[in-house]
């Protein structure tokens, strides 16, 4: 089966045999590797993208029900020219370390922040569905406190 949508702006399509995820076309059918595959059961937030709008776990998404649909994965969070304003909150603060949970998190953190949480425990529990090995989750936090969309 083929599948067409929208990748970042663009329409893409791609060959998917069975019961495949978006994740793996994302990955392996279009060579878009910033959205990572950690537990493959929702649970750690390291393939989040963007599915019309809806942050979403991309592992759980069967590739066929995403045909005609518009996605966003980290690759095009960028701005024109430079990095979204979370992934440049992210870098200057260091919180990147080994880069597996990032792109997740910069999805969850814009889709959190133009939520309007932005602060506190509003922010912990907007990026609950992502987990960290390597931060302690304190970089990430204070790069993202009082972002505004």
């Amino acid at each position: 089966m083929r599948v067409t949508l929208t990748v970042n702006g663009a329409v893409r399509s791609a060959d998917v045999a069975g019961p495949e995820s978006l994740l793996t076309v994302l990955r392996e059918g279009l060579d878009l590797p910033g959205t990572k595959g950690a537990c493959e059961q929702g649970e750690c937030g390291s393939c989040s993208v963007f599915l019309d709008g809806t942050l979403v776990c991309s592992c759980l998404v069967l590739a066929a029900d995403a045909e005609g649909t518009s996605v966003i994965t980290v690759e095009g969070m960028a701005a024109e020219g430079g990095l979204h304003p979370v992934q440049a909150a992210m870098a200057e603060a260091g919180a990147v370390q080994c880069g597996f949970c990032t792109p997740g998190f910069v999805l969850a953190a814009a889709a959190a922040i133009q939520g309007g949480a932005a602060e506190g425990d509003d922010l912990a529990e907007a990026l609950a569905g992502n987990i960290c090995r390597c931060t302690g989750y304190g970089a990430i936090r204070r790069a993202l406190e009082g972002l505004r969309p």
